[in-house]
């Protein structure tokens, strides 16, 4: 199998909890705190991780903050290669209210990442083997450019890493128009953005992602559309996956579950249709969950099965 690597600049420490309702001013008895791993390519390693694969995830650590998510990646069987930063690791929080079934979501700011950290960072990701899939997933934190990401993308290329983008807004226009990403998955109205019109129609999601695809920015394109499931397209394919109809719990992870599902394929050399029912299965696995927790290997392998009949 492809060696698969994630990159997270913007890593948190997240701690969900959950309360009998949410009003202003009182006080809130909340059950104790769960604290998982954070932050979009750490997610994504972890649900390699969960469906049986193997993913290493770079990321910066720093403070107390970014130890205890070490340790959690560690517990998990995630291999890890942490780079120490001054900075202390963001940690968000997730609450769950048990009268309204609602969730809300307190994400803090990445902590700072210094230029000399990014550089060390830049230099492990230029450390990896050339061929390996190399996942950018998440926000940028502060410190890091544009231009700085687009350089670390350029430069992982031209060191031979297939890179995936799984980003938004300006982070993953500036990363397509490097050219030849190996993968992206924006949902509908991020790829209206792409394509700067409004995708009205069914046929209009398809041509503008082909349009991505003909212009060599990005060699597959996956369309997340929510309880319609996936829309993924290659130069010479065009599939559309529809889940079956689950009850949701969470949203929360289902996108990492997805990109890390795909990305699994991706390392074993799946067709395109191969790679989009798994991601669909790992990405509907993961609303089963309350909080943030993501896929888990059983409930991928029923769904996924079950898309294959």
């Amino acid at each position: 199998m492809i060696p698969v690597y994630t990159l997270t600049l913007a890593p948190s420490l997240d701690s969900a909890t959950v309360t009998p309702q949410i009003y202003p001013e009182g006080k809130l008895r909340c059950t104790a705190p769960v604290f998982e791993p954070g932050g979009g390519g750490i997610n994504v390693a972890r649900a390699i991780t969960h469906l049986g694969g193997n993913a290493t995830a770079l990321y910066p650590a720093g403070g107390a903050t970014g130890e205890h998510l070490t340790a959690l990646l560690q517990e998990e069987n995630v291999t890890v290669d942490a780079l120490v930063t001054h900075d202390w690791t963001r940690q968000n929080l997730h609450v769950h209210v048990e009268t309204s079934g609602e969730q809300y979501r307190f994400v803090m700011p990445g902590a700072n990442l210094k230029q000399e950290e990014f550089r060390q960072l830049q230099e492990k990701v230029l450390a990896l083997e050339s061929g390996a899939l190399l996942v950018i997933s998440g926000s940028l934190p502060p410190g890091v450019s544009l231009d700085d990401f687009t350089h670390l993308i350029k430069r992982a290329q031209e060191h031979g890493l297939r890179c995936i983008i799984d980003s938004s807004g300006e982070a993953l226009n500036a990363a397509l128009e490097t050219g030849g990403i190996e993968l992206v998955k924006p949902n509908q109205k991020e790829l209206a953005a792409l394509v700067g019109r409004d995708l009205n129609q069914p046929d209009d999601v398809r041509r503008a992602a082909q349009e991505l695809v003909n212009s060599g920015k990005a060699k597959r394109v996956v369309v997340s559309l929510g309880p319609q499931g996936a829309l993924g397209v290659d130069e010479t394919d065009c599939v559309q996956v529809v889940p079956p109809p689950v009850k949701s719990q969470s949203t929360v992870g289902a996108g990492d579950s997805m990109v890390g599902a795909m990305t699994l394929k991706l390392a074993q050399n799946a067709t395109l249709l191969d790679m989009v029912r798994y991601g669909v299965a790992a990405g509907s696995a993961a609303t089963l969950n309350q909080g943030t927790r993501l896929c888990s290997h059983e409930n991928t392998e029923k769904i996924y099965q079950y898309l294959q009949s």
